[in-house]
């Protein structure tokens, strides 16, 4: 991990730019260096999870994640006025991670979740046949990868991750109420996906998004 400029500029709203200069690290003070080495402790094994169920490949999480603190880093002083400090940088891993599967996979349109033993193991837990099991982990994760974002995002922390709505609250940078949320729309819009792929396999599922899909 390098004191210089972030690798990417983003391109978004929020996210880090070159265009300035970030003050080294050798000139922070000793407060500002213990602060970002403490969050980069406690967010990078969350950050490095959430990025494998992403990306698939250890080497690519880490790449996105390295990417991030190095972004993180660059923005550090400015970040510590922040009042969502978590929030913002959950941003820059997401466009990191973004990056990253553009260049593993141009041709998709946006990442999926690549990890499902964590689903697999609960769908076991209800169902003796092995060719069951593989059928509704099929449709379920592919269901899950047609959530709203901030949905897909609680549901992999919550579920994938085994995060308490609490922790994933914090590794996101909202309330424990919104991750909570979150889930719950998550869990009525994959009912309705599942019943509708259960019902019709063979079809595309063409039910609009509904208000509670939205992004918050």
């Amino acid at each position: 991990m390098s004191d210089g400029g972030p690798e990417e500029s983003g391109g978004a709203v929020g996210l880090p730019s070159r265009r300035r200069r970030p003050t080294p690290m050798s000139q922070w003070d000793p407060t500002a260096r213990l602060s970002y080495w403490a969050f980069h402790a406690n967010r990078r094994p969350a950050y490095m999870r959430f990025a494998y169920l992403q990306l698939g490949s250890d080497a690519a999480a880490e790449e996105a994640v390295d990417a991030t603190f190095d972004s993180i880093m660059c923005e550090w002083l400015k970040m510590l006025h922040m009042d969502r400090l978590d929030a913002y940088a959950w941003t820059v891993l997401k466009r990191s991670i973004v990056d990253r599967q553009h260049r593993l996979h141009p041709w998709q349109r946006q990442p999926e979740p690549m990890d499902i033993s964590a689903f697999e193991a609960a769908l076991k837990e209800a169902h003796a046949d092995q060719y069951e099991v593989l059928t509704d982990t099929i449709r379920f994760y592919s269901a899950v990868s047609r959530l709203a974002e901030r949905q897909r995002d609680a549901v992999l922390l919550r579920y994938g991750l085994q995060c308490t709505p609490g922790e994933a609250a914090s590794v996101m940078g909202v309330d424990e109420a919104t991750v909570r949320s979150y889930l719950g729309q998550a869990h009525r819009r994959l009912a309705r996906l599942l019943d509708t792929s259960a019902a019709s396999p063979e079809s595309p599922e063409s039910e609009s998004e509904s208000a509670e899909s939205a992004e918050s």
